[in-house]
């Protein structure tokens, strides 16, 4: 009689003999095969990719690169070890069979896999008129090439940009463009620059440093057309509210599409707001069925949150990417109970303007907000979200060395309004409504999304199993 292998045994074996497929070869794929060969990983390693080009990393392309400081080639990713494995660039996955355990390419070819990471993250979202996409001098910005090709049409000195989207990437362009002494129009649905990430409060204070440092900033306001002339490039748009703008570069800055499409048919839970995982990364079927090969890192992942009433996560963060990565792929060699979860209290950076914005937590979580250091007239302080009194998030300009206090806070789920740090303080600590727009509103759409259940809607599919 032979004896059950022991889970020690189970974990050598696939260590040793397993074959692990990654799909999306940026940040969130890179670390995530740095993380499996930490991890003592030496099987087969297949990493795939739609674009031809190696890990890049993207936060540099709508500041520096934009600015002409740094090549669009230059921006590489650091590896921090060899991964020995076969890249396959240039070529997208466009289907997946979970039965056969088989990911299809564009180019015809099956790549077999035991394990497989989907790190396939988001695109840009185009202009909705094709016609007006195609005419030479609207962009998108996503991309390495997106980036190279919109600085070099910045460094031909425009007569005028129209960014269409006062979103953090639509701002941090706007920023450059002042920098470059360019005129700048941005053209916002919502009433104010970062109000889906920020709140309506902290949206008012942004939309003031753009107009001050020169920006024609627009709210209220969507663009209805766009016109080119008769060789084809743009050359005016014209807004919703009957005015018309100038301009010879045109930015549809109007958030990301994460790239779930190719998934259709394989009966796992992806759609809009992208692949529903647990906390440890391994992804869920469409009836909410933990699956044990299949596992999600990065942009296009989504996943419960304990300090956020357990709802879904979706972050387009690199630090998200990174440890989201590094998570996945400690639990796609380990077993129960070695498995490791996924703890990461969302942050970001943003410079614009001369300001270097920082958050952390989840601010469009919270309903309140409260000023708690620092000058707002200055644009050096600090501030704290709340909801149902304790502290969900906070967002500071120019004043980041303070982050790490309220991260503090925020892990131990203390009361808000917060205690006073204890100098700094401003004139008015008393809270107010934070002025987050209406869930579903599509201009303000924040970086991280809470996509738990509504129960108004009436879009999920029922589907039983069959016997």
């Amino acid at each position: 009689m032979t004896l059950p292998a022991t889970v020690a045994e189970l974990v050598r074996d696939f260590r040793a003999n397993g074959r692990i497929v990654i799909v999306g070869a940026s940040l969130a794929g890179l670390r995530a095969a740095e993380a499996l060969r930490d991890e003592g990983f030496t099987g087969s390693l297949t990493i795939i990719g739609d674009e031809p080009h190696e890990p890049y990393d993207r936060p540099p392309l709508s500041k520096q690169v934009l600015k002409g400081w740094v090549p669009a080639d230059h921006t590489q990713l650091p590896r921090l070890r060899a991964v020995d494995a076969q890249w396959r660039l240039g070529v997208a996955a466009t289907g997946l069979d979970r039965a056969t355990r088989q990911v299809r390419l564009a180019d015809g070819e099956h790549i077999p896999y035991d394990r497989l990471l989907i790190a396939t993250g988001t695109r840009a979202r185009q202009w909705p008129n094709p016609t007006e996409a195609a005419l030479e001098g609207v962009y998108t910005l996503r991309s390495r090439d997106d980036a190279a090709r919109l600085q070099q049409a910045l460094a031909a000195r425009p007569s005028r940009v129209l960014i269409i989207g006062a979103g953090f990437i639509g701002s941090e362009m706007a920023s450059v463009c002042r920098e470059l002494d360019i005129p700048v129009t941005v053209a916002e649905r919502g009433s104010a620059p970062l109000v889906g990430a920020l709140g309506g409060v902290i949206g008012k204070i942004a939309a003031e440093m753009q107009r001050d440092h020169g920006v024609d900033l627009r709210c209220g306001v969507g663009v209805s057309s766009l016109e080119g002339d008769a060789s084809g490039h743009v050359r005016r748009a014209r807004l919703s509210d009957g005015t018309t703008i100038e301009a010879d570069v045109v930015v549809a800055s109007l958030g990301s599409i994460r790239n779930v499409e190719w998934l259709e048919g394989s009966g796992l839970a992806a759609g809009f707001w992208g692949i529903g995982c647990d906390a440890g990364g391994r992804a869920f079927d469409i009836n909410g069925v933990v699956t044990d090969t299949v596992y999600v890192a990065g942009d296009v992942a989504r996943q419960p949150h304990v300090l956020y009433e357990y709802q879904f996560l979706a972050m387009e963060h690199w630090d998200n990417a990174v440890l989201g990565a590094e998570v996945a792929a400690h639990n796609m060699v380990n077993l129960d109970p070695d498995y490791y979860p996924y703890l990461l209290l969302p942050s970001f950076w943003s410079g614009q303007f001369g300001v270097n914005i920082k958050s952390v937590g989840v601010p469009p979580f919270g309903d309140e907000i409260v000023f708690t250091q620092g000058s707002v007239k200055e644009r050096r302080f600090a501030a704290a979200y709340g909801r149902r009194g304790r502290i969900v998030a906070a967002v500071t300009f120019n004043n980041g060395k303070w982050l790490e206090h309220y991260a503090r806070l925020i892990e131990q789920s203390a009361p808000f309004p917060p205690p006073p740090p204890g100098w700094d303080q401003p004139e008015d600590m008393n809270p107010m409504p934070a002025e987050f727009p209406a869930p579903g509103v599509p201009t303000a759409i924040p970086d991280v999304v809470l996509t738990g259940h509504d129960p108004s809607e009436r879009r999920a599919e029922f589907r039983p199993r069959r016997r």
